[in-house]
């Protein structure tokens, strides 16, 4: 063969192969946020709906500044807070069922740190139509980490949706990576950022409102889904109020401020707000227990079914005085407590971005969200997994007990729903009231 004929059939053959490549790295042929591995277990995959996602910003009217305060004392000001709503949906065939979410590296006004936005595809289509054929869904409400964002667990919250929920994930103000202010913020307005957007869902789910949830959702039938401070709002949203003993360290943060009082356990209108719409509460890696956010009063408080989901190694949280500590005190709750052991505290977020690993990004943005001795997408299927069950048995009545009544270890085999040797590493503890 001469050589410009070899040259030319090399080129040919590159070109196929540079083709072929990219067609496979493609968003519909790549590997994304919650897609399945084969070691998957059973209840992992999605559901039968088409997922549609939609932002919605709200307005939460009149609510105390305690990062600005006057005089000593909170002002008020109207608390802004953005949602994200992944919902059953028709997909039609000309629309894709893919979309871009928009997000953000970094932390706002830290220069060590500074905001990288960046982008990354999640299987769900934007403002598709609403599909009402499987009547009307229940609800989850899902709240992120300190800082975090609405977009911290898609792999999570578009599997909800396929399985036929309404899932609203809320960007807690002054607490994203785009606005991160002052810690009181966030202790203050964790649970209360929580029940105004139920109220909100319920309002908008109402049948002569113009909202595209109108008749879609339930929210009579709702779960809490919070990771690390979002699960420290989500406990004290069903029941764990909070002890003297943080109002005491919230006073000294805010100069004296006594708002918080309002969620504490000894506060005579807390028992008022705990809302029966709330029929289930998973907490991933909530944070507080060691730092003395609840005490023994505190904890028998919860009497909501409750899922707890922790790192061994939980290095924020922690927890054998953290976690585990919260299992343990929760003595009116049914609950469960699934542990990766060896874990710290990332056993809830996506796995860590593509943007996270170019050069030049510090490594700290990487591991914001790995863990170092676990797979990050083996623990999303494992959450998919333990969660469809769990909401499914108190939200739709499902038949999922089995996939929850384990023994504490697989020595004895593999657990039900797992492929053999596959929930090594696992413990799980359940207790009732």
């Amino acid at each position: 063969m001469k050589i410009p004929a070899l040259r030319c059939l090399l080129t040919l053959f590159l070109l196929l192969g540079t083709t072929t490549f990219l067609k496979a790295q493609s968003p519909g042929d790549a590997f994304l946020a919650g897609d399945m591995l084969p070691n998957a277990p059973e209840l992992a995959p999605r559901g039968a709906y088409g997922v549609g996602v939609r932002t919605l910003k709200l307005v939460h009217p009149a609510q105390l500044d305690v990062l600005h305060p006057k005089d000593g004392k909170p002002t008020l000001y109207d608390r802004p807070l953005t949602l994200e709503i992944w919902y059953p949906a028709h997909i039609s065939a000309n629309k894709p069922a893919l979309v871009t979410y928009e997000e953000v590296l970094g932390r706002f006004n830290d220069p060590k740190r500074p905001l990288i936005p960046f982008t990354f595809t999640g299987r769900a289509s934007r403002d598709a139509d609403p599909d009402p054929s499987g009547g009307v869904y229940p609800l989850v409400i899902v709240s992120h980490g300190y800082p975090g964002s609405r977009l911290l667990l898609t792999y999570l919250t578009e599997n909800l949706a396929s399985k036929g929920y309404v899932v609203v994930a809320i960007d807690h103000t002054e607490s994203t990576y785009r606005d991160l202010a002052g810690f009181p913020s966030t202790l203050l307005n964790r649970s209360l950022d929580d029940l105004f957007v139920l109220n909100e869902m319920a309002r908008m789910s109402q049948k002569t409102s113009n909202s595209f949830l109108a008749g879609l959702l339930d929210a009579n039938n709702t779960a809490l889904i919070g990771y690390s401070m979002g699960g420290y709002g989500a406990l004290n949203v069903v029941g764990a109020g909070y002890s003297p003993g943080l109002l005491k360290l919230f006073g000294q943060t805010t100069g004296g401020s006594t708002a918080l009082e309002p969620r504490t356990i000894a506060s005579s209108t807390y028992k008022a707000s705990l809302d029966s719409r709330i029929k289930a509460v998973v907490a991933f890696a909530p944070w507080g227990m060691d730092k003395g956010v609840w005490d023994a009063a505190g904890l028998a408080g919860i009497t909501t079914p409750t899922l707890l989901v922790a790192g061994s190694k939980d290095d924020v949280s922690g927890y054998d005085k953290g976690v585990k500590a919260i299992y343990d005190g929760a003595i009116n709750a049914d609950r469960y407590l699934l542990t990766y052991v060896n874990a710290r505290h990332n056993v809830a977020p996506n796995p860590p971005p593509a943007a996270s690993l170019k050069p030049g990004v510090v490594p700290e943005e990487y591991m914001h969200f790995a863990e170092p001795a676990w797979n990050e997408e083996r623990i999303n299927n494992i959450n998919q997994h333990f969660v469809t069950a769990f909401v499914g048995m108190h939200l739709k009545k499902m038949d999922y007990a089995k996939y929850l009544n384990l023994p504490e270890t697989d020595a004895a085999g593999p657990w039900t729903g797992f492929k053999p040797r596959m929930s090594v590493g696992l413990e799980m503890r359940h207790a009732k009231p």
